[in-house]
């Protein structure tokens, strides 16, 4: 078994890599520019919702507190004369990129880190790299992209939107399953 302490250059490099490629997706390639669409009036919608000075967190529409209110007629015309949604508010004022673009760092080594935990017990020392590859890729697609899935189930996510994610996610895997079967090959 490989002692994951081994492994920290190919957990560090993997996070490195995905948070280039992370970039290179979001603002150089073309298929999340339509993700997010507009309000048909986002005047009308925004003079809605200032005044109800709402808190960061996510809201839903109509709100069901009790699943025993779906029963009541009342809820039933709601939800059936719309709209229907979810929604996050953020706080006021411009997004922290600095803040969101370290966290998405811290979150990219915690996934190499899980990676090179469970590659340490599935994967034995002298695997080729094709193997490690495979499994390793496996793993980090599955931690980057599965996630969305249950969005699209639950909150209405697009699956288009999904699938990007998706793909998005398999980059991330291969780039991440690069770098530790790169340095499975030199421990």
């Amino acid at each position: 078994m490989i002692p994951i302490a081994s492994l920290w250059l190919a957990i560090l490099l993997a996070a490195v890599l995905v948070f280039i490629a992370s970039a290179v997706v979001w603002m150089v390639l073309p298929h999340h520019k339509r993700d997010f669409k507009k309000f048909p009036n986002e005047d009308a919608a925004r003079d809605a919702l200032q005044p109800q000075d709402m808190p960061p967190g996510q809201y839903n529409i109509p709100h069901v507190a009790d699943p025993s209110e779906v029963k009541n007629p009342d809820m039933v015309k709601k939800f059936e004369g719309g709209p229907v949604g979810f929604f996050t508010v953020l706080p006021n004022g411009l997004p922290s990129m600095g803040k969101s673009l370290v966290r998405s760092f811290l979150f990219y080594l915690l996934v190499s880190a899980c990676v090179a935990y469970v590659a340490t017990r599935a994967v034995p020392a002298g695997t080729e790299y094709m193997r490690v590859f495979q499994i390793t890729g496996t793993i980090a697609w599955m931690a980057y992209g599965f996630a969305v899935v249950q969005d699209a189930i639950w909150f209405g996510k697009p699956w288009s939107s999904v699938w990007k994610n998706l793909f998005d996610a398999f980059i991330y895997g291969c780039l991440t399953a690069g770098a530790f079967s790169w340095q499975w090959q030199v421990v």
